[in-house]
């Protein structure tokens, strides 16, 4: 079979990191759009790509299956959306958007023109966590009575221009790694009863906050930092416990329950997140089974409570 041909969007870190693990397999990158013309071209030419000067020309001359867009998520709906209006299948970084609005706008534009959109969030389409959801639905713990998941990197320790920690490309704590614990909690139990999130602002970004997701019997606590490193996931039921120590990009999962230990051992990486959507785009799919649309416009709004209990608005919000 063909290698997939994939149009980057960005080529920023993201783009690097995807590029470096997905041409290892059936994948192609080529076609390459930055806003940054330079780095469009170094970007393209190591990986045998074509640089284009705008976004429109890329979408008009380009010869590419999917369009993957790894820039700020401030500007993910413009791309997107023109992407999809084009006919062209759209897999994009997470989050995919700023508010729910934003995610509307896109799973609508992909309904409009019956063409594929996913949000690229790689811990679902690990087998790693695909097993911890199978041992949650099957009670292999019983009934779950509590979860708690952190999450957190030293990210104040970045370039104050990084775009982690910039207002204007609405970083902070939440929507660059609180939607992992989010998401996680959403795809075993979906939409919570309650919501309720504490968090602590500063510089006009949300560095830190703690989150509690409701579901009736049990809560989901979760918490997340820019300032300290940190990341776990424990899910504790009447019969026993799940751990996953490395949730978000987790190689393993531990189970124990009626007295016995058992382990499973995967990967988390981009080639089998970007290979899965090749498949799902080439068996004719306009919405993926991983990610489905409503998982994500879900998380988004989950994400935008968050945000209005901290009352954190962007500058290019006010």
């Amino acid at each position: 079979m063909e290698k997939f041909r994939w149009a980057y969007v960005g080529s920023g870190n993201i783009a690097k990191s995807t590029a470096r693990s997905i041409t290892k397999g059936k994948h192609a990158i080529t076609a390459v759009y930055s806003r940054n013309s330079e780095k469009a071209k170094s970007f393209a030419a190591k990986y045998g790509a074509v640089a284009y000067g705008s976004f429109d020309e890329l979408l008009k001359e380009g010869e590419f299956d999917c369009v993957y867009i790894a820039t700020p998520h401030t500007s993910h709906v413009e791309y997107a959306v023109k992407a999809m209006q084009c006919g062209k299948p759209v897999l994009c970084e997470k989050p995919v958007g700023v508010t729910t609005a934003d995610v509307d706008a896109m799973i609508n534009t992909s309904k409009e023109n019956n063409v594929y959109f996913c949000e690229a969030m790689w811990t679902w389409f690990s087998d790693v966590a695909l097993e911890v959801k199978k041992w949650v639905a099957e009670k292999r713990i019983g009934e779950v009575k509590s979860v708690h998941i952190d999450y957190a990197f030293p990210g104040l320790m970045m370039s104050k221009n990084s775009r982690v920690l910039m207002p204007e490309t609405a970083g902070g704590a939440l929507l660059d790694i609180g939607i992992y614990p989010i998401t996680y909690c959403y795809n075993l139990f979906g939409y919570p009863e309650k919501i309720a999130c504490n968090g602590t602002l500063k510089n006009g970004i949300d560095i830190a906050e703690t989150v509690v997701l409701g579901y009736g019997g049990f809560d989901c606590t979760l918490e997340m930092s820019l300032a300290k490193l940190k990341e776990g996931c424990k899910i504790v039921g009447t019969k026993g416990e799940i751990n996953v120590p490395m949730f978000h990009m987790a190689m393993l999962a531990n189970l124990k329950a009626d007295g016995k230990k058992e382990s499973f051992k995967g990967k988390t990486d981009y080639l089998t997140e970007f290979t899965r959507v090749a498949e799902e785009i080439r068996a004719g799919k306009t919405e993926p089974v991983y990610i489905p649309h409503s998982a994500t416009r879900d998380c988004m709004r989950i994400m935008d409570e968050c945000r209005k209990q901290m009352n954190l608005v962007y500058p290019f919000e006010k």
